[in-house]
């Protein structure tokens, strides 16, 4: 399901409880999760940062947005407690978890690990 929201990322697509396991922990590819929500400002700053990385490293990389209002059981799943959470999965896998805003550079380097 794809749903515009107040910090959705462009080219982004957005996962819910109902298609988490298949979208993310089924991905051929590793996948970049953003624990988001309409109200989070720093979850709006993020925005452009998961825009440009998804369409850079869109043959190695697949970067999708939970918004944890409507999605409570993936949330609390992997224990969110702050936005914006990112998680990296790989394999079905948690392998990476940031919590907070950062600029492309820094996300780029704490992934490049998992992207190899």
């Amino acid at each position: 399901m794809i749903k515009a929201s107040g910090a959705r990322a462009a080219g982004v697509d957005e996962v819910t409880d109902a298609d988490f396991d298949t979208e993310v922990l089924g991905a051929a590819r590793p996948v970049l999760v953003e624990f988001t929500a309409d109200w989070c400002p720093p979850c709006r700053q993020l925005a452009p940062v998961l825009s440009a990385v998804a369409e850079e490293e869109r043959d190695r990389l697949r970067v999708v947005q939970i918004d944890v209002d409507i999605n409570p059981v993936i949330t609390a799943r992997y224990g969110v407690l702050a936005m914006p959470t990112l998680i990296l999965f790989r394999a079905g896998e948690p392998v990476r978890s940031m919590v907070g805003a950062r600029p492309k550079r820094r996300l780029l380097e704490e992934i490049a690990d998992a992207l190899l």
